[in-house]
C-alpha cells in the first residue's frame, strides 16, 4: 500500500510539473492526490510516524492526531500567505505601486536596468517576488514601448524578484515555509543569504549591461497612467509595506507564530484602509445595502482578487508531501541519501546527517524544472537538521534563485512569461546563462561566508 501512496504522488507530481501540455491547473492534481494518499494511508491502516527532531528517529503515531498536525502547519502558512496577499491587494486598490514610478526618472537603459533590478529584489523581499514582478512589469509597460527592449527588462526582473525573495522569510512562498516551520530565524537569514543574494542579482544584472540590448536609450514616451496616484496612494504603499516588514519583528517579540502577526498588520491596515474609503463594513459580512449605494469596501474587494488557486495548490502539495512523512518514507531516504552521497564543505551539524552542498545545489536545478515547494516541503520532511544550520540557509538560496534558469521555473517567471508572452525558447538563449552565473556565483559565495561567520 505504500508503494500505491508513492505511485499516487509522483503521477500528481508529474501532472503538476506537465501543467502546461496537459492544460491543466496545478492545483486539481496537487489536490487529487493530498485526498488519495490519505485515503490510502486509512483505508490500508498504515502505521504512521512523527518525526522526533531531537533524537532524530520516528515515533508511532495516530492518523487522526498527524493529519491535524500536519492540517495545523499547513493552514499556519495559507493564512499567512491570505494575510500577505490581502495586504497587497490593499495597495493596490488605492492604485499605491503606481507611486513607484516616481523612482524611474530616464531614459538610458543601463539606468533603467539598474533601477529596476534594485526594484526588484528590494521589492520581492517585502511583498513577494511574484506580486513584486507583476508590480514592475506593469510599471515597464508605461515607461517602454518596444516589446523587444521590455523582453530583456522583463528577463532580468525574474532574476532580481527571485534573488531578492531568497534572502527574506517573506520574499518567496519556499523562505516562508522554511520560516514557519522553524527551519530557520529571520536575522540568520538575511545574515547568511544577504550577500549570496545580492550577488546574485547584481552579477547577472552587470553583465547584461554590456550587451547590445541595453546600449543606448529609450524613446520618450508621454505619461499614459490612468490611476490617480494621490496622498492616500502613498499612504497606503508605506503602510501596507511596513506592516509587511512588522511581521518578523512580531515574531521576534512575541515569540507567536508568523500568521499572528501578519493578521494584526492586515487589520491595521484594513482600519485605515475603511477610513481613507469612507466605508463602514465588516470583514466577516456583505453589506449589500452599502454596495448598492455604491460603497465598496476596499477589504472586500481585496479579499476578491487574492489568488485563491494558489492556496488550494499549496494545501494540496503541502499535505500530500504531509503524507509522505507521516508514513517515514522522506525520514529513511534522507537517512539512505547521507550515508551514499559524501559530504562536501562543511562540518556535520548532527553526526551522521547532513547533506552535501552539491545535492543542494542540484535542488536549485531541480527547482527551474519542477516545482519548487513541493521540493521545499520534502526537504523539510527529510532532514532533521537544527534551526539555522547551514543545510537549510542553502536550501533557501538554491530554491529561491534556482528558478531562475528557466522561465517556468518559478512563479515570477510563469506571471513574466504570460504578461509579456515570453517564449519559452527566447527565454532559455537569452536569459538563462544570465542566471546560471548569478546563481553559481551566490553559491560559491555562501560556502565561503559559511566557512567563515
Amino acid at each position: 500500500m505504500e508503494s500505491l501512496v508513492i505511485i499516487v504522488f509522483v503521477l500528481g507530481y508529474l501532472a503538476i510539473t506537465l501543467e502546461h501540455n496537459l492544460k491543466i491547473d496545478k492545483l486539481i492534481p496537487a489536490l487529487g492526490m493530498m485526498a488519495v494518499s490519505w485515503a490510502l494511508i486509512s483505508l490500508g491502516h498504515l502505521e504512521v510516524f512523527e518525526v522526533n527532531t531531537e533524537e532524530l528517529r520516528l515515533e508511532p503515531s495516530h492518523l487522526d492526531e498527524i493529519l491535524l498536525h500536519h492540517l495545523g502547519k499547513t493552514a499556519e502558512i495559507l493564512i499567512f500567505l491570505i494575510g500577505a496577499m490581502t495586504i497587497v491587494e490593499i495597495i493596490d486598490y488605492f492604485n499605491g505601486f503606481s507611486a513607484i514610478k516616481g523612482f524611474v526618472r530616464t531614459n538610458s537603459k543601463v539606468k533603467l536596468l539598474w533601477i529596476f533590478s534594485i526594484l526588484a529584489f528590494i521589492l520581492s523581499a517585502i511583498i513577494d517576488n511574484l506580486t513584486a514582478t507583476i508590480v514592475l512589469i506593469t510599471i515597464l509597460r508605461k515607461i517602454i514601448n518596444t516589446r523587444d527592449d521590455r523582453l530583456w527588462f522583463a528577463g532580468l526582473i525574474v532574476i532580481a524578484a527571485n534573488a531578492g525573495g531568497a534572502w527574506s522569510p517573506i520574499g518567496d512562498v519556499t523562505t516562508t515555509m522554511l520560516w514557519i516551520g522553524d527551519k530557520v530565524t529571520t536575522l540568520n537569514l538575511i545574515k547568511y543569504l544577504f550577500i549570496p543574494s545580492l550577488l546574485c542579482m547584481v552579477v547577472p544584472a552587470l553583465v547584461a549591461s554590456r550587451l547590445p540590448a541595453f546600449k543606448g536609450n529609450i524613446e520618450a514616451i508621454e505619461d499614459t497612467d490612468e490611476g490617480t496616484v494621490d496622498e492616500y496612494s502613498k499612504i497606503m504603499l508605506y503602510l501596507g509595506l511596513s506592516a509587511i516588514v512588522f511581521v518578523p519583528i512580531f515574531k521576534t517579540v512575541t515569540h507567536l507564530p508568523p500568521y499572528v502577526g501578519m493578521m494584526l498588520s492586515l487589520a491595521v491596515v484594513a482600519i485605515f484602509a475603511e477610513i481613507y474609503s469612507n466605508a463602514r463594513i465588516t470583514l466577516t459580512s456583505v453589506d449589500l445595502d452599502s454596495d448598492a449605494a455604491g460603497h465598496h469596501s476596499p477589504v472586500h474587494k481585496a479579499l476578491s482578487g487574492i489568488e485563491l488557486p494558489s492556496i488550494l495548490f499549496f494545501l494540496g502539495i503541502l499535505m500530500a508531501v504531509a503524507a509522505l512523512e507521516s508514513l517515514g518514507i522522506l525520514f529513511n531516504f534522507a537517512n539512505e541519501m547521507n550515508k551514499t552521497v559524501p559530504m562536501l564543505g562543511t562540518e556535520p551539524t548532527i553526526e551522521n546527517y547532513n547533506v552535501s552542498d552539491l545535492v543542494v545545489m542540484l535542488m536549485g536545478v531541480a527547482s527551474a524544472v519542477i516545482d519548487n515547494v513541493p521540493l521545499v516541503a520534502a526537504s523539510i520532511g527529510m532532514f532533521s537538521d537544527p534551526q539555522d544550520s547551514p543545510l537549510w540557509h542553502f536550501i533557501a538560496y538554491s530554491a529561491g534563485t534556482g528558478g531562475s534558469m528557466l522561465i517556468i521555473g518559478s512563479a515570477a517567471g510563469v506571471v513574466a512569461m504570460g504578461m509579456e508572452k515570453i517564449n519559452f525558447f527566447w527565454y532559455l538563449k537569452k536569459i538563462s546563462w544570465l542566471a546560471l552565473i548569478g546563481f553559481v556565483v551566490g553559491a560559491i559565495t555562501f560556502m565561503f561566508m559559511r566557512l567563515m561567520l
